[in-house]
This record gives C-alpha cells, structure tokens and sequence, in this order.
C-alpha cells in the first residue's frame, strides 16, 4: 500500500473517532463534565508519556519546555485546550451536540480570519465570501433562536486560538500536547481530589466507570497520533477536505442518535456554513494546484 493511501485512511480513522466521540461522552452523562476532563487529562497524559517513551523521544519533553517562552505558549495552549473539551463533553450533557457541530464547522473558516489577522495572510475574493456567509449564518441562527449559538463559538474560537498559539512551538503535535496535559495534570488532581474527598467521585463507584474513564485517555491520544501520521503523508488540502468528516458524524450523531431538535433556522445556518465550507475548499483547492504547478514549472 502506498503511503499517501496509508495517510489518508490514517486520516479518515481519525475524523471517524473524534465524529463518534460523543456518543462515548454521551454514555458518561452521568459524571460531571469537571470531573470527565480530569480524568481526560491524567490518562491521555499517561498514554502520550508511554508513546514517547516507546519512540525514544520522552527526553524532548525537556525541549518543549526548556525556555520560557515555550512554558508559556504550551501553558495558553493548554488551557484553550481544556477549555475547547470541556466546552464539548458539556455541550453532549445539555443535548447540545448539533450546535457543538457546528463550531467544527465554523472552525475553519475562523482559522482564516485567525490567519489574516495574527499572521497578516492575505484573503482572496472567495474566501472573503466564505467567511461573510458563516458570519450571516450565525446572525441568522441567533435571530431565528433569540439567542447566540455560544458553544458552537467556544468551540470554534478556542480550536481557532490554540493553532494559533501552536503555530509558535517547534516540536511536534505528540510532544506538545504532552507537555499541555503535563501543565494541566496538579489542576486535575486537584479537582479529583476535591471530588472524591467530598464524597463524590466515579472513578472506582463501579468497573464499568472506572474503564471508561480511563480509556479517554487512549480515546484523545489516538486520533492524535493517527493524525500526526497521515500529515506526513498527503497533501494540506487533503487533510483540510478529510476534516469535514468530523463534524458530519458529530451532525448525524446528534439529530440520527440523540434525537436533538433540528429547526428550520438551523436547516438554514446550516445550509449556509456548508456553502460557504465548498467555496473555501474549492478555493483552496484551486491554489494548492497552483502552488504545486508553480513548484514543479522550470
């Protein structure tokens, strides 16, 4: 098998996990969210630390944060981390999860004003008009409910912000978040000891908790790392197109499984951020051909 074909089925596996990923969190609805993202963070930081000790590579989590300024940046994008999957396992407990769809969706096109802004990229023409109709899109949906789509926004923002922040690392996507659930794990501990010396506490009340608890660790470092591999092996456009199965299975999730209610001004934000989703990627598309035309011309 070729290894742009490994890469993306690497990368359709990912989409696929991180899609049903919330039926997962649905089953644990019963635990606070607080609780589930400690629990998160120690064992996807149990599961990273033996990837890297297996790769021989657990002695670069001394360079991830050997200065002070890669403290810094790992620190603020640990906490837009954190706060982008506590924002998601509560969107799954208050029957959110159309809207946490969405924010996937947004996500993009927010890393484009991010781009623009941060890093001064210049827009074309159609990306302008992508970005325009997400935005009308979520004018519309906040006139048609009375209310603004805000976990959706969380979403999308702090995903948006944590590329940013992780434009400004040079290790590699496994070292880095390592060392991000390595920052958050005394607060983690912290909550879990709270937690339990209150009485409270799901972890060890029954197996089947306990089991589950732990496996989100594996559950976030997974997709990670299948991730990271097929990014070495096929094109940016081709990973930004994959992407979207993503939130597809997180929509078909929620209205196929969780029965959450789909009004008509969703169906019409919805049919906006999708528009504007094709004009982006074809855009894209379009000037990686000419990026790859450029390259190989005499």
């Amino acid at each position: 098998m070729r290894e742009p074909v490994k890469g993306v089925l690497a990368m359709v596996a990912c989409c696929t996990v991180w899609g049903l990923s919330s039926i997962y969190y649905k089953l644990l609805e019963h635990i606070p969210p607080i609780e589930i993202l400690a629990h998160r963070t120690l064992w996807s930081l149990i599961f990273f630390a033996f990837v890297l000790v297996v790769q021989g590579r657990f002695r670069m989590l001394l360079t991830a944060v050997g200065t002070r300024r890669s403290a810094v940046v790992i620190g603020a994008a640990a906490l837009l981390i954190s706060l982008n999957w506590f924002t998601f396992i509560t969107s799954i407990q208050l029957g959110k999860a159309v809207e946490a769809s969405l924010g996937y969706y947004i996500f993009p096109l927010v890393s484009v004003i991010m781009g623009a802004i941060v890093f001064k990229e210049r827009l074309g023409r159609v990306q302008i008009l992508a970005v325009g109709l997400a935005a009308l899109a979520v004018i519309t949906l906040t006139a048609g409910l009375g209310v603004a789509p805000w976990i959706a926004l969380v979403l999308a923002m702090s995903f948006g912000l944590y590329g940013v922040v992780k434009k400004g690392l040079s290790v590699g996507p496994v070292v880095s978040v390592t060392a991000e659930v390595l920052m958050l794990s005394p607060i983690a501990l912290v909550v879990l000891g709270l937690t339990h010396g209150q009485g409270g506490g799901s972890f060890a009340s029954n197996w089947q908790d306990s089991l589950m608890l732990i496996f989100s660790g594996i559950l976030t470092g997974l997709p990670l790392i299948l991730f990271s591999y097929a990014a070495k092996r096929v094109m940016l456009s081709t990973v930004g197109l994959v992407q979207y199965l993503n939130p597809s299975l997180q929509f078909l999730v929620a209205t196929l499984i969780f029965r959450e209610a789909f009004s008509v001004w969703h169906a019409i934000a919805f049919a906006m951020i999708w528009t504007a989703l094709a004009l982006y990627t074809t855009s894209a598309l379009r000037q990686d051909k000419a990026a790859r035309r450029a390259a190989i011309s005499p």
